[in-house]
């Protein structure tokens, strides 16, 4: 910053007038503050390296062991044998171990999903409902598939209300497949519960959305069952 001022008619003198340094400021500050600002950024070190350093040497590590204890677990529920897949065969672990051993992991979160597909199957509706409860299936197809799994424990406890409600969400990923299966589910449902008016919806949703669905084909008569001729 410069000003101006005369000395003599004609001549100027050039006052040079120079700010605070933005640099000393700044180092002004923080030696007045230096104790408290080292102190919170050790703090934050310590947090971010003890934060990597648990996904790589701890976190890491579990979800592998934890996939390959699971690996049996899988082969019999894809077998059937819901009650081996979640109770282990005595001498490979079950999904309710791999639960209770690495939990946490993203396997073990995983294992809630089959435990309750296990239990639906073996009419214990009341854990099948628990376990796919505590199932974090958010952001993949599976999410639906629990809700709509969900959609039928709650059924079969003969809570209709809840059945729709989880019918209804799972239907909301508008899969191909998935979608006609559960909104013929909550078609029912809502026959089941005196709502007609939503039944219809549900079905006709299936016709006009969904035609090359298997639901597809049955959907006129139920349409017809309840008054619907070829809208």
């Amino acid at each position: 910053m410069a000003n101006t001022s005369r000395t003599k008619p004609g001549e100027e003198r050039i006052v040079t007038v120079q700010g605070p340094n933005p640099f000393e400021k700044i180092q002004n500050t923080y030696e007045v503050n230096q104790k408290p600002i080292n102190t919170i950024v050790t703090i934050i070190l310590i947090a971010v390296i003890g934060y990597f350093g648990y996904l790589k040497l701890y976190k890491a590590p579990r979800d592998e062991k934890a996939a390959t204890a699971v690996s049996f677990a899988q082969r019999y529920f894809q077998a059937d044998s819901a009650n081996l897949a979640l109770n282990g065969d005595g001498q490979h672990a079950g999904f309710l171990s791999v639960i209770k051993r690495y939990g946490g992991t993203n396997t073990a979160n995983l294992c809630h999903y089959y435990a309750g597909v296990c239990y639906l199957h073996m009419g214990d509706f009341n854990n099948a409902v628990k376990y796919l409860k505590d199932f974090d299936g958010k952001g993949t197809l599976l999410e639906y598939q629990a809700d709509g799994d969900l959609g039928d424990a709650y059924m079969e406890l003969g809570n209709v209300q809840k059945g729709i409600e989880y019918y209804n969400k799972a239907v909301e990923n508008k899969d191909d497949l998935l979608a006609p299966i559960y909104l013929y589910r909550a078609g029912l449902a809502y026959e089941k519960n005196n709502q007609p008016e939503e039944a219809k919806k549900a079905y006709i949703t299936i016709r006009d959305n969904y035609p090359k669905s298997m639901q597809a084909r049955d959907m006129d008569k139920y349409l017809a069952h309840l008054g619907v001729l070829n809208q």
